[in-house]
C-alpha cells in the first residue's frame, strides 16, 4: 500500500524536509513491524517519497508522480507554499492531503474535502503566542512594552506579520517596526544594525531556519540584547542544530512552535530512534510520525484503498495514537481542533517547554538581561 511523502530535501527547506521524512519512515517501520493495517489483511505500508525541491511547484510535480504510481494518501509539505499548492494538485484527484506543518490559514480555507492539517494554523498559534508572552510579562512586572517583529517575505512570514501587527496592540505592546527579509538571506547585518536603533524590549522573529541563525548569530556578535527574544514560529529557536552548535547565540531564546509532548514515553522513543541515526531533535520528525499514523488510522478504519473512503475516515476521526501534546483528533473543514502549540525556551544549553504548564518542564527566565 503506497503512501505519498512529500518533503523538501533539496533547496533552502532540505534540513526540515530530510527531518519530516525520517519521522514518516519511523512510523511506517513501526506500524509495518506490528502487523500492518490489520483490517485489509496486515497490508504493509510503502514510501513514495517526493522530494518537492524547497518550491510550490516541485511539490506539484511530485504530487503527479505520486498519482500515477497510485498513491492512497499523501502526508507533508512543510511550508506553507509546498501545501497550499500540493494539496491542490492532489483534490484533482481526490487524494487524501494530510499537513504537516504548513500554518498559512488558507490551506485549509478552500473547501477542499481532500485536505487535513493536523498541527494548529497561524490563528491559533499566534493567540498562544501573544497569550502566553503577556503572562510571562505580567509575572515578570511588565517590563516589556515596545516589540519590532522581523519576518521572512513569504506566505509564511507575511501573514503571521500581519496576524502580529494587529493583535499586539490589543494586547498593551507598541510595534515599533516591522523588518521583512528574503529566503534565503546571506547577510542580517543591516537587520541588526535597524533593531538596535530602535532598541525594542521584545524581538519576535519568524524565520525559517539559516535566516534566524544568522540573525541570532549576528544580534550576539554586535551584543544587541532586547530584553527577550520571543519566536513564532521559528525555523531554528526550537531546534538542537542551532543549540549545539551555536550554544550562546541561542541562549534563553523563547519560541512558540510545534513540539512533541515531553511526558509521553513514546516520545523518548521515537527520539532516541531519530537520534540514533545521526540527527537532531526537530519538530518535523515527531509531526511526520504523528501524521502517518493518522492516516495509517484513517485507511485502518476504512478497511478499504479506496480515497473518499479514506477521505471520510479522517473527516470522522477521533485519533489519540499520537506523540504531540493535543487531545483526540478533530477535524473541522480539515483543520484539527485539538492540535496547539507549546512554548519553549533554550536554559543550559537544552530545550524546555515553559508553557502551557500542563506540559513545562522548566519555569521562563524573563527578561534575559
Amino acid at each position: 500500500m503506497k503512501i505519498g511523502i512529500l518533503q523538501p530535501v533539496t533547496g533552502a527547506l532540505a534540513q526540515d524536509g530530510e527531518h519530516g521524512r525520517l519521522g514518516a519512515e519511523i512510523a511506517i517501520e513501526e506500524i509495518n513491524a506490528a502487523g500492518g493495517i490489520k483490517s485489509l489483511g496486515g497490508a504493509r505500508l510503502s514510501m513514495v517519497f517526493g522530494d518537492a525541491r524547497s518550491n510550490p511547484e516541485g511539490g506539484v510535480a511530485e504530487v503527479e508522480r505520486m498519482q500515477a504510481e497510485g498513491v492512497v494518501a499523501i502526508i507533508g509539505g512543510f511550508a506553507s507554499p509546498i501545501a497550499l499548492a500540493a494539496s491542490q494538485a492532489a483534490a484533482r484527484y481526490d487524494i487524501p492531503y494530510v499537513v504537516d506543518v504548513g500554518v498559512s490559514d488558507q490551506i485549509v480555507q478552500r473547501g477542499l474535502r481532500n485536505t487535513f492539517r493536523f498541527g494548529p494554523g497561524f490563528g491559533t498559534v499566534t493567540k498562544a503566542a501573544l497569550d502566553n508572552l503577556v503572562a510571562i510579562n505580567e509575572a515578570a512586572g511588565r517590563p516589556a512594552r515596545t516589540v519590532v517583529i522581523v519576518h521572512e517575505d513569504g506566505l509564511f512570514g507575511s501573514g503571521l506579520a500581519r496576524l502580529l501587527n494587529a493583535q499586539l496592540p490589543e494586547r498593551g505592546f507598541t510595534v515599533l517596526e516591522t523588518i521583512s527579509h528574503p529566503t534565503p538571506s546571506r547577510d542580517m547585518s543591516n537587520v541588526a544594525l535597524r533593531i538596535r536603533a530602535l532598541n525594542p524590549d521584545v524581538l519576535i522573529p519568524s524565520s525559517y531556519y539559516s535566516e534566524f541563525v544568522l540573525l541570532a548569530r549576528t544580534l550576539h556578535q554586535q551584543r544587541i540584547k532586547p530584553k527577550a527574544i520571543y519566536a513564532v514560529l521559528n525555523g531554528a529557536a526550537s531546534n538542537f542544530r542551532f543549540v549545539r552548535e551555536f550554544p550562546e547565540a541561542a541562549n534563553l531564546i523563547m519560541d512558540c512552535n510545534h513540539w512533541a509532548d515531553p511526558r509521553k514515553a513514546k516520545t523518548a522513543e521515537v527520539r532516541a530512534k531519530a537520534e540514533a541515526t545521526g540527527r537532531f531533535w526537530l519538530y518535523n520528525i515527531p509531526l511526520n510520525y504523528s501524521c502517518v499514523r493518522l492516516v495509517a488510522d484513517a485507511i485502518e478504519r476504512a478497511g478499504s484503498t479506496d480515497r473518499i473512503r479514506i477521505i471520510e475516515a479522517l473527516a470522522a476521526s477521533t485519533f489519540e495514537d499520537h506523540i504531540m501534546p493535543y487531545g483526540p483528533t478533530r477535524f473541522l473543514n480539515g483543520q484539527n481542533q485539538g492540535a496547539a502549540p507549546v512554548n519553549t525556551q533554550v536554559q543550559d544549553r537544552d530545550i524546555k517547554v515553559i508553557f502551557p504548564r500542563a506540559f513545562a518542564n522548566a519555569t521562563p527566565i524573563f527578561p534575559a538581561v
